[in-house]
């Protein structure tokens, strides 16, 4: 058995996914194994990896079932300590794996310990440090487009970006957080299960020590697109619903309307107005099949959601002195 699983989930990346696996091959730490989920890919990046990276587990899915889906496949597959989730259009440096490992040996309360992931064609640039998670109901990544000297220090943080993210693998089963919430399919999955835990008692780190490259929307093509925006607006209103119980919704509605309102003159201003609308008509929908899914609030969770809410209120002021969203 492996220290660490590395998960891939594979969508037609032929282009990047050499890169990413001879850069496993170059780390500092040794004890792990590769499990690559291929989610339909059509452009044969499933018979490169079967041809040129015979040192992997290759696991095919016959359609795109989404993020969620093929890591919870991958992770199931894994008999491992650990699990790092990794995208199929990076690459990491030498010691990434082994910062990581230290870091979450260290912190026996984290659940998650994410790289500091930089833009693969501006490496002086940060692509993502993790994530805060704001009253607006707003996901963001603080570091996004700044300079990667100023982001040196450790910092707790609302959720990791599952873009290159070490995950304590015991923490999955369904009496801890639990796996990743494949009514998400992609985007905010990994905010979702990262407030999850938080909920529950344990941390999210971010761990600067460890560098990813990521060239950045590989599989969708781009940062702000339809797909994108109609996901990631029904995925909001869904972990929202999940994440917070009723009355912490009310208290926070408001701001939530606001938050609401301001993304919709954003996007409607890039001519996505009408995707933003049609996904949270999704959200809704969303909501109304998934009513089972909701967080169970006893004492531990409850603590947890005081906790959070404080946090919430903080990183609007946090989000206001931060780039992207």
């Amino acid at each position: 058995m492996s220290k660490v699983s590395v998960v891939i989930p594979c969508y037609n990346s032929i282009k990047f996914i050499g890169a990413c696996i001879k850069s496993l091959r170059k780390q500092t730490f040794k004890d792990f194994d590769v499990i690559i989920v291929n989610n339909g890919s059509t452009d044969g990046s499933a018979d490169y990896v079967r041809r040129d990276f015979p040192e992997v587990k290759l696991i095919d899915l016959p359609k795109n079932t989404g993020f969620s889906c093929a890591v919870n496949t991958g992770i199931k597959a894994s008999d491992s300590e650990y699990v790092f989730l990794l995208n199929d259009d990076t690459a990491c440096d030498e010691h990434a794996i082994e910062a990581l490992v230290a870091s979450m040996e260290k912190n026996k309360r984290a659940f998650a310990v994410q790289a500091k992931m930089l833009q693969m064609k501006h490496p002086e640039l940060i692509d993502d440090s993790g994530d805060y998670y704001c009253a607006l109901g707003w996901a963001f990544s603080p570091g996004r487009d700044k300079d990667e000297s100023k982001f040196k220090k450790k910092a707790l943080l609302t959720s990791a970006c599952a873009g290159a993210a070490l995950y304590r693998r015991s923490l999955f089963a369904e009496d801890k957080v639990g796996l990743f919430d494949e009514a998400h399919f992609c985007y905010l999955e990994d905010v979702d299960i990262g407030y999850r835990a938080r909920l529950k008692g344990y941390e999210n780190i971010c761990e600067p020590g460890a560098i990813v490259y990521h060239e950045g929307s590989g599989s969708s093509g781009s940062r702000y697109n339809s797909f994108k925006v109609e996901l990631t607006a029904a995925n909001n209103l869904y972990l929202m619903y999940k994440n917070m119980p009723f009355l912490q919704i009310l208290i926070n509605l408001p701001l939530i309307i606001i938050g609401i309102l301001i993304k919709h003159a954003f996007y409607t201003k890039r001519g996505l107005g009408r995707a933003h609308l049609k996904g949270l008509r999704k959200g809704v929908s969303k909501i109304f099949k998934n009513t089972e899914k909701k967080v169970s609030f006893g004492k531990k969770e409850l603590r947890g959601c005081v906790k959070m809410q404080l946090e919430l209120w903080i990183n609007i002021a946090r989000r206001f002195g931060a780039t992207g969203a």
